[in-house]
């Protein structure tokens, strides 16, 4: 290792142990000397009190302007993140200069919907502008993928093998009978003939998403909510959005706006699966072209055995029922083993699944295929 490589090293682990690497014998200046600092107002701890921000809007408002700028937005996100936990930054965020100068992130968002009633006139504009950011930013990664994906699904479960002349896909025609080409005549000749149904534009799926939003659920509600608005926006789909706690509350009028289902939203409190899925289970009509989502980490406070019921008596009924841990980045949250075990049990495994795989796991259902589980490893 050269001498300057081993410099480097020297710094990288004085900023990483903060005041205890002083024993690396490297003095820190300038810059180093403010990341250092911005590191240490957060996570430095005297054995008196914790470092630093303490309840001082304009010092928090410095120390988040500072972060900014010398670490980049995903390290940005992580550390509001811990000064929410650690600090209390989430009782700053009532004022809108604080609110204006974070780094909006899901996580963010989770945090401002619950306190949305503690929130002063002079701040809901803002945060409804929080709020309205980061599902524009989720739309932009999610929206496209969804609709190809999920579009495409019903259009391959809407194909016919004995269509009208008009109604022929002659490009997935000509696929499907590639091994009947004939080299003397120079084209091929087929033998199943692919193409839709004539009602393609009808509503061919239903589909239910009940999301528990109970306050660990938050990233998970706010995917969802981005999702939703997405699904009801696709014709050849009858998208309905159920939130619940001990309650239940139907905001498919809302979808859409994901800004105004956020909003409508009561992050925290108990969780009554079981009444959810009574409510859900009462809205279908058409069972085997049904898809119930379920996103909840399955603490049940209501009536178990009644909740794997419901869910039994849909599945018999030849719904589609999925049960999702978490619908988020963060992989699977703490979450009942037992009720999980009992829904695979009964056909209905419970796994957690990131935003970009879940256009996939909806494909799936739509085509009634195998639901593609991620390796919990």
């Amino acid at each position: 290792m050269t001498v300057r490589q081993d410099d480097e090293r020297m710094r990288r682990w004085r900023l990483v142990l903060g005041s205890d690497g002083d024993g690396t014998g490297v003095r820190l200046t300038g810059r180093d000397a403010a990341m250092d600092g911005a590191l240490g107002a957060l996570y430095r701890e005297d054995g008196k009190r914790s470092a630093g921000l303490g309840g001082s809007a304009p010092k928090v408002a410095r120390w988040l302007g500072d972060i900014r700028e010398y670490f980049p937005t995903s390290v940005v996100r992580l550390m509001q993140q811990d000064a929410i936990s650690r600090l209390g930054l989430d009782r700053l965020l009532l004022e809108p200069e604080m609110l204006a100068a974070v780094e909006p992130d899901v996580h963010l968002v989770g945090t401002l919907l619950s306190l949305k009633h503690a929130l002063p006139e002079t701040t809901r504009e803002t945060a409804r502008a929080v709020v309205g950011k980061v599902v524009a930013e989720l739309e932009r990664r999610l929206a496209d993928k969804t609709r190809s994906t999920v579009g495409g699904a019903l259009d391959r479960s809407a194909r016919v093998n004995r269509p009208r002349h008009r109604d022929i896909d002659w490009d997935r025609t000509i696929r499907a009978n590639l091994s009947k080409y004939l080299p003397e005549y120079r084209t091929v000749v087929p033998e199943r003939l692919v193409g839709y149904a004539r009602a393609q534009r009808a509503v061919k799926k239903d589909v239910i998403l009940c999301i528990d939003q109970s306050g660990s659920m938050a990233p998970s509600v706010v995917h969802s909510a981005v999702f939703g608005a997405v699904l009801a926006s696709m014709p050849s789909l009858d998208t309905r959005l159920v939130v619940f706690d001990t309650s239940v509350v139907d905001l498919t009028e809302q979808l859409s706006d994901p800004v105004d289902v956020l909003f409508a939203t009561q992050l925290g409190g108990g969780t009554d699966i079981n009444r959810a899925l009574a409510y859900c289970q009462s809205k279908i009509s058409r069972p085997s072209e049904t898809i119930v989502v379920l996103i909840s980490d399955l603490y049940e406070g209501g009536i178990r055995d009644e909740m794997l019921k419901r869910v039994a008596a849909m599945k018999a009924a030849g719904v589609q029922f999925i049960a999702l841990l978490a619908l988020s980045d963060e992989g699977a949250p703490a979450y009942d083993h037992a009720h999980a075990q009992a829904l695979a049990e009964l056909g209905a495994p419970a796994f957690a699944c990131t935003p970009d795989a879940f256009p996939e796991i909806m494909a799936a259902a739509i085509e009634k295929r195998p639901l593609p589980v991620p390796d919990r490893g």
